[in-house]
C-alpha cells in the first residue's frame, strides 16, 4: 500500500500522506494508459497473394503462355503491349487472387510487391477490354490447340501410374450453366425459364482431370444443341497426345441424333440422358420384373435395359436405352416446383394424390453403346453388374456440375461484366484457364493424392496457396518470401514446381 513503517492496529499510528497521494497518483497514471494502436505507412513490401509466384513458376514449367500465344495468333497488327494469350493470363492470375470484376485488374496493380510475383504485368482494366475486344471467333477456336500442347505436356510430367489411367480412358462431359446478368445492353442476353436474364456458358470438361477443354458463351435463349458437335469436336483437340479411348457423357438437354452420329463417326462411346417421353414410359413399363436390377449406391432404385430407340436414331450402331426408376413413398413425394417431381409419370402421380396407392416410381432414361451385357463365366448372383456399373458411371456426369461451381465461385464464372459478347466471351476463357491452372498445379505438386479425387476446389486453392500474405525481401539477388508464422501450403507447392525444369 506504499505505507512508511508497519501499522499496529493496538495503537494511534501516523502515516505518511504523501506517500499515499503519490501511490494513487501513480495508478491514477497507469490506468490512464489506454492501449494505442495506429495506422502507420504502407508497406510495399507486403503483399497479400504471394502464392501468385506458384502460378508464375506454373507458367514457366508448362510454357502456358507461349502455347496460347501460339494457339490464339496475334490479336493486333504491331507487337506492342499485351498479346493475347498474355491477356488471358493475367485474368485468369487476378481471377485467382478473388478479382470478379475488370476492375480489379487496376487492385492488383496497385500492389506493388505482387507485381513482382505475376506471371503477366498487370494491365489497367481499360487496356485489357480494349484488348479482349480484338479477339475473333477464329481467335477463340485456337485456345483448344494450345490446351493440347499444354495438357501433353502436364500428362507427361505426372507419375506413370497415374499417366496410364489418364491417358487409357478419357471421360468428356458437357453441359451448359446459366449466369445471371443485369442491364438491357448485356449481347445477347435473355430471358431463362427462371425469369432471370441470363448468358449461358456452354463447356466440355475432361472428367478425370477437372481440367476445362472448351467453351462456348451461348445466348440465354440458344439451344445447346445447336453446337454441340463443334464443341465436342474442339474438345477432343485439346486433348493430350496418346489417350487411347474417349467416352463422353451429356444429359437430356443435348438428347439429339445428330449428337450420336458424331460420336459414332468418331469413335467415342456415349451415354445421353433422354427426354421421358409416353412411348419410353410405356416400354420401361412392359419390362419384366426378372430385368430390373439393384442400382449401385441408391436405395429403392432399380435399372433394366428396355426394348425402344427413338425413330431418328440409327437402328444398327448398337444402341440401347437404360431405364431407372426409384420407388418413392406418397408422403415423401416432392412438391411441385421439384425437377424430381417431373420424373413420376401424370397418371401414377394423380393416383397417389387421391390417395389410391402408397408409392410411386419415378423414370429416368439413358441411350448409349456402352456393352451393357455380363461376360459368359459371370455368377449368378453378379448378373446385371456390367449394366449396373454403366448406369452408375453415367450417374457422376454430375462431377461437372461441382466443376461449374468451381468455375462461378472459384474463378469469377458468376459475373459477365461487359456490355461486350466479346469481352464476355474472353473472361469466360480466362475463368476456365484459372480453373485448368488450379488442377495442373495440384496434380504436379501431389497435394491431391495423386488420384485426382483429393483436388482442392479452386476457392480452397485460393485460400490456402494463392491468398497467402508475405513480405517481399531480397537477399543475395534472390527475392524472398516470408509468410506469418505457422504451416504454409504455398512452402510445400512452390518448391515443388520450382525443382521442374521448363518446356522444351
Amino acid at each position: 500500500m506504499g505505507f512508511t513503517k508497519t501499522h499496529n492496529p493496538g495503537r494511534k499510528d501516523t502515516f505518511s500522506v504523501a506517500t499515499l497521494r503519490g501511490s494513487r497518483k501513480q495508478a491514477k497514471q497507469r490506468r490512464r494508459r489506454a492501449r494505442r494502436v495506429r495506422i502507420g505507412a504502407p508497406d510495399h513490401r507486403l503483399t497479400g497473394v504471394g502464392g501468385v509466384e506458384a502460378v508464375r513458376e506454373l507458367d514457366r514449367v508448362l510454357g502456358i503462355t507461349r502455347a496460347l500465344d501460339a494457339g490464339i495468333g496475334a490479336v493486333k497488327q504491331r507487337a506492342r503491349g499485351l498479346t493475347g494469350g498474355q491477356a488471358l493470363m493475367t485474368m485468369a492470375s487476378a481471377q485467382l487472387t478473388g478479382q470478379d470484376h475488370m476492375v480489379g485488374l487496376d487492385r492488383r496493380r496497385a500492389d506493388t510487391a505482387g507485381q513482382l510475383l505475376e506471371p503477366v504485368p498487370t494491365p489497367a482494366s481499360t487496356t485489357w477490354a480494349g484488348i479482349a475486344k480484338r479477339f475473333t471467333d477464329t481467335h477463340l477456336a485456337g485456345i483448344p490447340a494450345a490446351l493440347k500442347v499444354i495438357n501433353t505436356d502436364w500428362v507427361n510430367r505426372l507419375p506413370a501410374v497415374r499417366r496410364r489411367a489418364l491417358l487409357r480412358e478419357v471421360t468428356i462431359d458437357g453441359d451448359s450453366t446459366d449466369v445471371e446478368v443485369y442491364g438491357r445492353t448485356k449481347q445477347g442476353a435473355a430471358h431463362a425459364y427462371t425469369g432471370a436474364l441470363t448468358l449461358r456458358p456452354h463447356i466440355g470438361h475432361w472428367a478425370e482431370a477437372g481440367v476445362p477443354l472448351a467453351a462456348d458463351l451461348l445466348g440465354g435463349k440458344e439451344d445447346p444443341r445447336s453446337s454441340v458437335v463443334d464443341l465436342l469436336d474442339r474438345a477432343i483437340g485439346a486433348l493430350p497426345d496418346g489417350v487411347e479411348h474417349i467416352r463422353c457423357r451429356w444429359d437430356a438437354g443435348y438428347f439429339a441424333a445428330d449428337l450420336a452420329k458424331a460420336c459414332i463417326t468418331r469413335g467415342i462411346r456415349f451415354a445421353i440422358g433422354a427426354k421421358r417421353t409416353r412411348p419410353l414410359i410405356v416400354a420401361a413399363g412392359q419390362a419384366p420384373d426378372e430385368a430390373w436390377v439393384r442400382a449401385i449406391g441408391m436405395e429403392d432404385t432399380e435399372i433394366a435395359v428396355i426394348d425402344h430407340l427413338p425413330g431418328t436414331w440409327p437402328k444398327d450402331a448398337g444402341i440401347r436405352c437404360i431405364a431407372r426408376r426409384t420407388r418413392i413413398p406418397v408422403e415423401r413425394i416432392p412438391t411441385a416446383r421439384a425437377r424430381k417431381r417431373r420424373t413420376i409419370p401424370d397418371a401414377q402421380l394423380a393416383l397417389a394424390l387421391e390417395g389410391r396407392i402408397d408409392a410411386v416410381y419415378g423414370y429416368s432414361f439413358i441411350l448409349t453403346d456402352l456393352d451393357l451385357d455380363d461376360p459368359q463365366d459371370t455368377p449368378d448372383e453378379d448378373q446385371g453388374l456390367r449394366l449396373a456399373e454403366v448406369e452408375w458411371w453415367y450417374r457422376h456426369r454430375t462431377d461437372i456440375e461441382a466443376l461449374n461451381k468451381d468455375a462461378k465461385h472459384g474463378t469469377a464464372l458468376r459475373h459477365l461484366p461487359s456490355a461486350n459478347r466479346q469481352i464476355n466471351s474472353v473472361w469466360m476463357h480466362a475463368a476456365l484457364i484459372g480453373c485448368a491452372i488450379a488442377a495442373w498445379m495440384q496434380e504436379l505438386a501431389g497435394t491431391d493424392h495423386g488420384n485426382g479425387r483429393g483436388r482442392f476446389t479452386v476457392a480452397r486453392f485460393r485460400r490456402e496457396v494463392i491468398c497467402t500474405p508475405a513480405r517481399l525481401t531480397r537477399q543475395a539477388g534472390t527475392i524472398l518470401l516470408r509468410p506469418p508464422p505457422g504451416d504454409q501450403l504455398l512452402a510445400f507447392v512452390l518448391p515443388q514446381l520450382q525443382r521442374l525444369a521448363g518446356p522444351d
